[in-house]
């Protein structure tokens, strides 16, 4: 009976397990690095590659679409490719997209190379992070090494290290049929599907040397997005964002100096600083650009207590526009923060700064009116008879007083100043000495 009920559960477990194990055998997992490389694409890249592996993927597709990025996160980014345990496929696409610069490294990089049509790759020369020219020996000493790592992933993947190195040397870019006809491609595909058919039963050779036959006769699509924490360290580190961060958190922790105990703007301030810092750590940044931004916040403040006719406000504008400009310098404009992002900026800064810092000296300029200091120029009763020294009835309490002229009990006094414990009086109809009320 025992036997009879094994042959039975087999007989009906087995289908699905090797139908499950087809299916997991043609899985095809699909990444999307659309922004510039930095620490969250690594973070995203190498989170997603093992995914795959762990999900029993038979390849990795990588759509691509960058303007470039950080060579640091570059080479860490090529390591996991060459190093995945599966066929990596890299595909620049859609229509339009481009895969410049550091882009470029990555497609050579993969174990299969492919573009759709109406793209691009190359521009690899490698630039100063500011976007600047480089010294003669420095240009020289990151080119070679830049150059080097182009052949050796070239000619490890059998493509044409000549024209991959020309990429970085010269800065070549070349469209999809250039790049396949120079053989710096495998592959151009209209579309993921045709790639998935190109793909179906190719042998790939591995980075180690190893060959392996991609088997795909009825994928499955799985698609990793990024995590929530991948989201928000590629907006964070986003140029116009970080920006915004640094101009949030500097508003913020100026309104908490200017009115302690607010706390709420303090806390946003502290946290937007310390995001904009993280993201600033991996962005070209300028620091004239940085004191430029103060120098522009520092002409608001004097504004506020200089009679400059507006002159200080037009140099604060001017110098924290061109400040903002000169941030974070790139040659590519996806890195670089945008002017309709820094001239409402600006006027929003310089209207918020100028307008707490002319309400805080607004409040230091007027007269007290509770306490010791806001008895100055309140009308008070004799309690008892002035002559000089006595006592007055004032703010509900009775205060000593003295009078440099004699006033009855009844009498209605004004307080002129407060000195210690004691208050300075005058007849209620005196005229107002210069320099009253200042205790």
């Amino acid at each position: 009976m025992d036997s009879v009920f094994r042959r039975m559960l087999v007989a009906l477990v087995l289908p699905v397990a090797v139908a499950a194990g087809a299916s997991a055998g043609q899985r095809v997992a699909i990444l999307t690095l659309s922004d510039s490389i930095q620490p969250a694409s690594l973070r995203y890249l190498e989170r997603g590659l093992a995914t795959a592996d762990a999900s029993g993927a038979v390849v990795t597709i990588i759509d691509l679409n960058t303007p470039g990025g950080l060579l640091s996160s570059l080479r860490q980014m090529t390591t996991a490719i060459t190093a995945a345990r599966r066929p990596v496929v890299v595909y620049v696409t859609p229509s339009g997209a481009q895969a410049a610069s550091a882009g470029f490294f990555l497609l050579m990089a993969a174990d299969v190379a492919a573009m759709a049509p109406g793209t691009n790759a190359g521009a690899a020369h490698p630039v100063a992070g500011e976007g600047a020219e480089l010294s003669k020996t420095m240009a020289e000493k990151v080119t070679n090494d830049a150059a080097a790592l182009i052949r050796s992933l070239a000619t490890q993947r059998g493509r044409s290290s000549e024209w991959a190195e020309k990429a970085v040397r010269e800065s070549l870019s070349y469209t999809e049929r250039e790049a396949l006809d120079k053989k710096l491609i495998d592959v151009v595909a209209l579309d993921r599907g045709e790639l998935l058919k190109w793909l179906n039963g190719r042998t790939v050779e591995r980075f180690d040397g190893r060959t392996e036959t991609i088997s795909l006769p009825n994928p499955e699509i799985v698609v990793i997005d990024p995590s929530a924490g991948d989201k928000l360290l590629s907006a964070i580190a986003h140029p116009n964002i970080a920006y915004l961060l640094l101009l949030l958190g500097m508003v913020g922790i100026y309104f908490e100096l200017s009115h302690p105990g607010a706390v709420l703007p303090g806390v946003l301030g502290g946290i937007s600083v310390l995001l904009a810092l993280f993201a600033l750590s991996v962005l070209p940044v300028n620091y004239v650009g940085v004191l430029l931004i103060l120098l522009g916040i520092g002409f608001f403040v004097l504004e506020v207590k200089v009679a400059s006719y507006g002159l200080l406000t037009a140099a604060g504008l001017a110098s924290f526009v061109l400040g903002s400009l000169m941030l974070i310098r790139s040659p590519f404009p996806a890195l670089r923060v945008g002017l309709a992002v820094v001239l409402p900026t600006a006027v929003a800064v310089a209207f918020v700064v100028i307008f707490l810092l002319s309400r805080v000296l607004r409040s230091h300029r007027e007269r007290p009116l509770t306490g010791a200091e806001g008895l100055a120029g309140e009308v008070a009763e004799v309690a008892a008879a002035l002559g000089p020294d006595g006592k007055v009835f004032v703010h509900g309490e009775y205060w000593d007083a003295y009078s440099h002229s004699p006033v009855p009990a009844g009498a209605k006094v004004r307080v002129v100043k407060v000195a210690g414990k004691r208050l300075e009086v005058e007849p209620a109809g005196a005229a107002p000495r210069p320099g009253e009320g200042e205790g």
